[in-house]
């Protein structure tokens, strides 16, 4: 049995506004996606579904050869691991509190690397530990600096 996780956020109008871009620069997921070179590695089926009033796409690929759909996805996954690092740290700041340091610390390399999308969606968990007396200090300063990468630590204050 898994924890139940459930997070609601509202992307940022940036990002919306850039996925739909790469969306448009796709051709809206039109057409044979999938690069036929050989011995490419298997990095995992991605299947993108698109709706429009003009359009109901769901299209799967494990390599894309389309630049735009290469970026789409890498942004979609950037944002997945964003949202895979909340719901680990909801649940270690739950029942794992030493685990938050190693959690955060990796957190932060992957935000300086770029890796992370949408840092704003995981603030609340992030002001939760920031606020958490019973961590320790280092750990609160870790979620403060990704709240300042994020730029909401000034709503927290």
């Amino acid at each position: 049995d898994k924890d139940p996780f459930h997070l609601e956020f509202i992307i940022s109008a940036k990002s919306r506004e850039h996925m739909f871009e790469l969306v448009k620069r796709a051709h809206y997921f039109d057409g044979d996606l999938e690069s036929k070179l050989p011995n490419v590695a298997f990095t995992g089926k991605k299947t993108v579904v698109y709706t429009d009033r003009q359009r109901n796409v769901q299209v799967s690929y494990v390599n894309p050869v389309v630049p735009a759909v290469q970026e789409f996805t890498v942004f979609c996954q950037h944002l997945s691991e964003t949202l895979e690092f909340g719901r680990r740290l909801e649940f270690y700041r739950r029942y794992q509190k030493l685990a938050l340091d190693d959690e955060l610390q990796r957190m932060e390399e992957m935000a300086k690397d770029n890796e992370l999308a949408e840092l704003p969606a995981v603030a609340p968990i992030l002001q939760s530990i920031a606020k958490d007396t019973s961590v320790m200090n280092m750990v609160r300063g870790r979620a403060l600096r990704l709240l300042d990468k994020a730029g909401v630590r000034n709503s927290f204050r």
